[in-house]
């Protein structure tokens, strides 16, 4: 059964909420930060589809993205993993990619987990 798709407004409701909350030194709340994080994971679905790069920011989401050789069991090859507040700078363009992976906010491996490309998504 496929996710849910969220809604754009509920997407950049939660969105807001999260940047309002982490600008005040608060931590976010977690439907919130979990619902910013799944919708901008589909946006980057949107932008770069595919299956061959795994894009992991636990607890909250996961998703295959960017075209290419796919994997179909085990460990994906190309794999880019986050935490949810790297996730949401990288995708509105707060954090540049260069920035994140040389301060060791993302974990990537394999050819083709550079994701500098597609980044920002935009919402």
């Amino acid at each position: 059964m496929p996710a849910r798709r969220i809604d754009t407004g509920e997407g950049r409701d939660a969105l807001a909420a999260v940047t309002a909350a982490t600008a005040a030194g608060q931590k976010p709340p977690r439907p919130a930060h979990a619902t910013a994080v799944r919708y901008l994971l589909q946006l980057l679905v949107e932008k770069a589809p595919g299956n061959s790069v795994e894009v992991r920011v636990p607890p909250f989401g996961a998703a295959q993205v960017i075209q290419g050789p796919r994997h179909t069991r085990g460990t994906p090859p190309n794999v880019v993993e986050m935490d949810p507040q790297t996730w949401i700078e990288l995708a509105t363009g707060v954090l540049t990619w260069g920035d994140a992976a040389s301060a060791g906010r993302v974990h990537a491996s394999g050819v083709r987990a550079d994701l500098s490309g597609v980044l920002p998504v935009r919402p």
